[in-house]
């Protein structure tokens, strides 16, 4: 098809005015989609100072009363607070369109959903972006999210002091796509009981505050993260479980992770447990805590996990699995709790211990795990149960002296679970207790320092499995030590 002269001319003349606003530092206007709803038309300004709520709110539900479509967010900086999700509406932040969120507490409005968990009762009531109960919902663009969570007014503050960035709670059919979320004050994503959730391509840099976690799947259902680049001072990528119903059909992949925590993590908080999760190709470095942690210590079943296809480098603890009988109950106000320690009247009723379960974690190749070594722990008459470790390749700092060889491990039944809670291990590379049927298949075992402990030390582990196990020797001894009454099927 041939250009007529004039619509040559016509676009010449458009090119060139935008070519002139740009060198000048004048942006271009960026034009909303065809029956978009643009936030100026409602009054918004993008000049970072101007408080925006009631405007971006007035944008979102006029859109939601005409039975949904997109609200546009142009190039600008929209200072706002609490912002409410409707059904059947897109956000779209175009390139250069920043969703800033206000240092004034008194523009995020305590919430308290109707699906208790105990994350409202110990640690949010405020939050930027809020759902609940909300269907057909959706952030998408290459625009971005900031919390200013480095702000003084949010800095070291309690937990409810600090707004979360996204919360949605018992949501459906969510999509947050492409966008940047940054220099959030607290957690950065929380979807509490949602069904159908679907992160893609997002970046999230949060290393303004503590307690930040990038992305929290608490009690969901049906949920797909991939192709996401995270770096943030607390856990990277979270599994919860923080009331009774399960998080459960999880899929995580192609994901690039940085924390001063942990990177891919089930707990801490596992009320309702976790079933059919599957991770798969992701990249960790430069974590302080453990690249992968399973946990479940709140009565919870974890079961029908698998893990394949990560690379480590530059982290503290390379594989975590740990069965506690921390037993805390998901409704229980822990600041009451302490107050009231001396108070006679009767405790929230714990849980009872969990179980551990159908693990299997694959084709794993890490470097910089440190001195302590990686744990796979039950409590006495709670094993961890039919776990398989298959093609890992792991290289630890070593240096572990003679003395930690006959080292006491305390059980820790209700510590909170970290790979460092043991301490020391017996082992430089892995300590097995209170398990059954634990299988090491084409595993190899590495050390950087001169290295006095066993490889792999095993403590009421029953049907232990060693196919093509690989260590390199101590210093002296044996590679491999079976106590309490370990046994093996095939070693």
């Amino acid at each position: 098809m041939r250009i007529s002269a004039i619509a040559r001319s016509a676009y010449l003349a458009k090119f060139v005015a935008c070519l002139s606003l740009s060198l000048q530092g004048v942006p271009a206007v960026a034009t909303a989609p065809p029956g978009a709803y643009c936030v100026t038309d409602f009054g918004a300004v993008g000049d970072g100072a101007t408080l925006n709520t009631a405007a971006l709110q007035k944008a979102i539900d006029t859109c939601a009363a005409k039975g949904g479509g997109t609200v546009f967010f142009p190039p600008g900086t929209y200072l706002t607070g609490t912002l409410f999700l409707r059904d059947r509406v897109t956000w779209h932040l175009d390139a250069g369109a920043v969703l800033l969120g206000s240092t004034d507490l008194a523009d995020y409005p305590p919430q308290t959903p109707a699906f208790r968990s105990y994350t409202d009762v110990n640690y949010v009531d405020k939050s930027l972006l809020y759902g609940e109960n909300v269907h057909d919902v959706a952030i998408v663009g290459h625009g971005a999210i900031d919390g200013q969570g480095s702000h003084e007014v949010f800095k070291n503050k309690p937990f409810k002091r600090r707004p979360y960035l996204i919360r949605m709670i018992e949501c459906r059919n969510v999509s947050v796509k492409d966008v940047t979320l940054r220099n959030s004050a607290m957690w950065v994503q929380h979807y509490l009981a949602c069904d159908n959730v679907a992160i893609d391509g997002v970046t999230i840099d949060s290393l303004a505050n503590g307690n930040n976690d990038g992305i929290d799947i608490d009690s969901c259902d049906r949920v797909r993260v991939a192709n996401c680049d995270i770096r943030s001072i607390d856990d990277c990528i979270v599994l919860k479980s923080t009331s009774p119903r399960p998080c459960r059909r999880v899929t995580v992949t192609n994901c690039t992770l940085h924390s001063r925590c942990n990177a891919l993590k089930c707990g801490t908080e596992s009320t309702g447990g976790f079933e059919d999760i599957t991770i798969n190709n992701c990249v960790i470095h430069d974590t302080r805590l453990s690249g992968i942690a399973l946990e479940t210590v709140d009565g919870g079943t974890l079961q029908r996990v698998v893990v394949s296809n990560v690379t480590m480098n530059n982290v503290g603890n390379a594989i975590f699995i740990r069965l506690g009988n921390r037993a805390r109950p998901y409704l229980q106000d822990e600041a009451k709790r302490r107050a009231d320690e001396s108070s006679k009247e009767p405790a929230p009723a714990r849980p009872g211990v969990g179980r551990l379960r159908g693990v299997i974690i694959s084709n794993v190749i890490a470097r910089g795990a440190d001195q302590i070594g990686c744990a796979i722990a039950g409590v006495p008459g709670h094993p961890v149960e039919d776990v398989t470790l298959e093609n890992i390749r792991i290289t630890f700092a070593g240096g572990g002296e003679r003395d930690l060889i006959d080292r006491h491990v305390p059980e820790q039944e209700r510590q909170y679970p970290e790979y460092k809670m043991f301490g020391p291990l017996p082992a430089y590379g892995f300590y097995c207790r209170h398990a059954r049927n634990v299988r090491f298949d084409n595993v190899r075992l590495d050390y950087e320092h001169p290295e006095h402990r066993p490889a792999l030390v095993c403590d009421d582990v029953r049907g232990l499995q060693l196919d093509a196990f690989h260590a390199k020797p101590p210093i002296a001894g044996n590679v491999i030590r079976l106590l309490g009454g370990s046994s093996d099927k095939e070693l």
